[in-house]
């Protein structure tokens, strides 16, 4: 087996840092390429950027920007937002990008999905599913940055993905999307227990231990995490942290 990846995911908002809670209330943290050069030194495995703005305003991947971060991240670098065509994927690719991160445009014209594994195969594909409970309980992918509630249930999508040779499929919670309180185990359970392919648990980890949850009891192949990476104290202090490798290898040697 694989050793599981820890991965921070940045929120890109007009080239600067934010998080938010719960899709809502992005908190500026700071400088994009200073995070980037700091994950470096911490030698993460990868790195996600998401930029939030992208679809809702109809912008175009910032290209010069993403090269610019291309240049300086040592670490295999992944991106999504308003990615619609297959010519995109390809410029975002030649800047540096090693895989790109396809949320909405997958939802709403699956069939891209496919066009896009076949010219460029499955491992540079990642499929991002945003997901939140309904009033009764029952889970809900939700597209452009979270607004639209499509009512498409997450399983069953996953499993057109899978079909349709994407390579991983990254979960966000919105329920838990900066809250800090663990990752939504039965939501993680239901996607890896429908799907072969590697699947990317993202939305609500606080601690090392969230971390071996998804891991070792709901059968994620990563995780991907915000805050837990950028905020410090019950003050939500600003400070980029990594996991010590010690600690990972520590959950990662269990079950």
């Amino acid at each position: 087996m694989a050793i599981p990846r820890v991965i921070p995911v940045l929120l890109l908002k007009n080239n600067g840092l934010v998080k938010t809670t719960q899709f809502k209330e992005p908190k500026y943290v700071g400088d994009p390429l200073n995070a980037v050069k700091i994950f470096n030194e911490k030698e993460v495995d990868e790195l996600i950027f998401l930029d939030i703005l992208a679809t809702p305003e109809n912008k175009k991947p910032p290209l010069e920007f993403l090269k610019q971060v291309a240049e300086e991240c040592f670490m295999p670098l992944s991106y999504g937002g308003g990615i619609r065509s297959v010519d995109e994927i390809r410029d975002i690719l030649k800047v540096g990008v090693e895989k790109v991160i396809i949320n909405s445009h997958a939802v709403e014209n699956p069939d891209f999905v496919k066009q896009a594994v076949e010219r460029y195969g499955s491992s540079t594909i990642c499929i991002s599913i945003d997901v939140k409970k309904n009033f009764w309980g029952k889970y809900e992918i939700h597209t452009r940055a979270g607004k639209h509630n499509t009512k498409i249930d997450p399983v069953k999508f996953a499993q057109d993905m899978d079909a349709a040779g994407a390579g991983e499929i990254m979960i966000n919670s919105i329920d838990r999307d900066g809250t800090m309180k663990g990752y939504d185990a039965e939501l993680i359970k239901k996607i890896t227990a429908a799907v072969g392919m590697p699947v990317i648990a993202c939305g609500g980890a606080a601690s090392v231990n969230d971390l071996s949850i998804a891991i070792n009891d709901c059968g994620a192949s990563a995780v991907a995490a915000g805050s837990m990476f950028v905020f410090h104290g019950k003050h939500r202090a600003v400070l980029i942290s990594y996991p010590e490798q010690t600690d990972l290898d520590r959950i990662f040697n269990q079950g």
